[in-house]
């Protein structure tokens, strides 16, 4: 008999026949994020075995990972696409994903993580606080009913796991001897992978799906991923990426809360740039 997992939501618990068109349909920046997203959030199968290898012997993480983390995650990735399908029914989905992961399945791989098992938790802290702030913006973008809801229900899950992976987090770190300084690396190595890997291969799958006449024209493409990425920007929630950031370095609560605001800017140039 198959495994069954028990999810937090349902697909089908949206209506898709209620979205207001209306209200995103003109929307060429929020189709960018959205299509974009589930582009990554449908690859997680991959991710999500590296890490199950990753953490041999972990019985109680690696079920976690495998029976709830992955079906999630993907769940995100099938919702997204079935919304964007139903909005934008031109654009030919499957074939843009396809492309994407040819690229992506190719880069995504085991040697893409931290040796210890301690730093890619904290690695996978940062990816979590990544994806939770940008369903965030997109729930505070949107004023559409059904991708209200959508959105609400993957921020709530992006959350969850963050907290998940920092409670195994401080186990490893404890257990070998993680001091902050490698914490620090290990995050701000994360940080800069996510910049300039997973969201600007999907953003620029999309864009030759939608553009064929400028496949490879960066300025192109620069042009207008920038505008999908400043509709963004403007949405952030930088003082909650930051406060999430810094939770795996453990800092006292007095210095954490004096660096919270001055690294509110910074934390919008490390994802948005």
């Amino acid at each position: 008999m198959s495994y069954v997992p028990s999810l937090p939501w349902m697909l089908e618990s949206l209506d898709l026949g209620r979205i207001d068109r209306t209200c995103v349909r003109h929307n060429e920046e929020l189709f960018f994020l959205l299509c974009s997203s589930s582009f990554v959030e449908s690859g997680s199968d991959l991710y999500t075995h590296n890490l199950v290898a990753h953490f041999d012997g972990d019985e109680v993480l690696q079920t976690w990972l495998s029976q709830h983390w992955e079906h999630e995650e993907l769940q995100h990735g099938r919702a997204l696409a079935a919304y964007v399908r139903a909005v934008w029914p031109e654009f030919d989905w499957d074939r843009g994903f396809a492309a994407f992961w040819t690229e992506y399945g190719a880069v995504c791989t085991a040697e893409q993580l931290e040796d210890s098992r301690g730093l890619e938790l904290a690695a996978r802290c940062v990816v979590e606080t990544g994806t939770a702030s940008l369903y965030r913006a997109l729930h505070e973008i949107t004023d559409e009913p059904v991708l209200k809801q959508l959105t609400g229900y993957i921020k709530s899950d992006e959350v969850r796991h963050f907290k998940y992976f920092y409670q195994h987090f401080r186990r490893y770190r404890d257990t070998e001897g993680l001091g902050r300084y490698k914490v620090f690396r290990a995050v701000l190595r994360r940080v800069n992978e996510i910049r300039s890997e997973d969201s600007d291969i999907a953003l620029r799958h999309v864009f030759e799906q939608c553009y064929p006449q400028h496949r490879g024209d960066r300025e192109a493409f620069r042009k207008v991923a920038g505008k999908a990425q400043d509709l963004l920007r403007r949405h952030i929630p930088a003082e909650m990426t930051v406060k999430m950031l810094l939770k795996p370095l453990d800092f006292p609560p007095r210095l954490q809360g004096a660096l919270e605001k001055p690294l509110a800017k910074l934390a919008e140039k490390l994802f948005l740039n």
